[in-house]
């Protein structure tokens, strides 16, 4: 890249990083607010509210929440059962709270892993998922292919002894490319989803299709191709015996050929990446 290139892309960068900086401040508020009782709808309420006094007016998704066995997607069969339900926390209980809002045309898309109060489990779960933030972004690097990434991490996974449940989401997605939105007055949504990254996500898949690319990366063969340069949301979920944790972030990717400006995360100052610095 050149020097203008590189100026180009770090403005670029500011934006979204930002708004990944404010959806995990919200998770951690959120977090620290939630009490035995509170429902997964609750909560997702709370997030939104928290974000939407703090200028948020669109999403790419709006906020979900996961208590318990749901953490880890037992028994998920159709999309319905991703949204929030009333089922309520509990002490010792594992939570994820997921929300991708956009904010000044930037989007975000991240997961938080916790509980209420102490689950050796799950702290386990996410102290092993820094072993695929490294896989992911030196594979990148390599640029192996979306598929064989996928593929590795699988099998880390089996090594550490987890399932994998990002296999449960819509077309077994561990990540998917995020853009610039529009920005407009009003912002309605669909399914959860927002309309206009709804939209760009569209545009993406028809443009990708054209070019032999996609903007899912998933396990199957519409993924079997380098990685394309972008945003990608990546979200790697582990899960062993009812119990899930996850991170989501998002990883930079470009067209240059020095390794570490052709792929790298945006933001290294996160709750989990932070949590790992200090277990080491």
């Amino acid at each position: 890249m050149t020097t203008a290139e590189t100026r180009d892309l770090a403005a670029e960068l500011r934006g979204f990083r930002r708004v990944q900086r404010l959806a995990y401040e919200c998770a951690q508020a959120v977090a620290a607010r939630l009490r035995p009782g509170v429902t997964e709808r609750e909560a997702a309420r709370m997030q939104r509210e928290w974000l939407r006094e703090r200028g948020v007016r669109d999403w790419f998704h709006l906020p979900f929440a996961w208590f318990g066995d749901r953490t880890a997607f037992v028994n998920f069969r159709v999309p319905l059962q991703f949204f929030p339900t009333d089922r309520r926390l509990e002490p010792g209980m594992p939570f994820i709270l997921d929300m991708a809002p956009v904010y000044e045309g930037c989007t975000a898309d991240i997961g938080y892993s916790g509980s209420l109060g102490s689950n050796p489990v799950q702290e386990r779960l996410t102290a092993d998922l820094a072993a695929h933030r490294e896989l992911i972004l030196r594979e990148v690097r390599e640029r192996r292919s979306l598929r064989e990434i996928y593929e590795d991490v699988d099998r880390l996974m089996v090594r550490q002894g987890y399932a994998n449940r990002h296999r449960a989401y819509p077309f077994g997605v561990i990540a998917h490319k995020v853009d610039r939105v529009k920005e407009r007055r009003w912002s309605p949504h669909v399914l959860g989803f927002g309309t206009q990254s709804l939209k760009g996500l569209v545009g993406d898949l028809v443009h990708g299709h054209r070019e032999g690319w996609s903007p899912l990366w998933s396990p199957y063969r519409f993924s079997d191709h380098p990685p394309q340069a972008g945003l990608w949301a990546v979200e790697p979920h582990l899960g062993f015996r009812g119990t899930g944790a996850k991170f989501e972030e998002i990883l930079v990717v470009t067209d240059s050929r020095d390794p570490e400006e052709s792929a790298f995360w945006l933001d290294d100052d996160l709750p989990h990446v932070r949590r790992w610095a200090q277990e080491r």
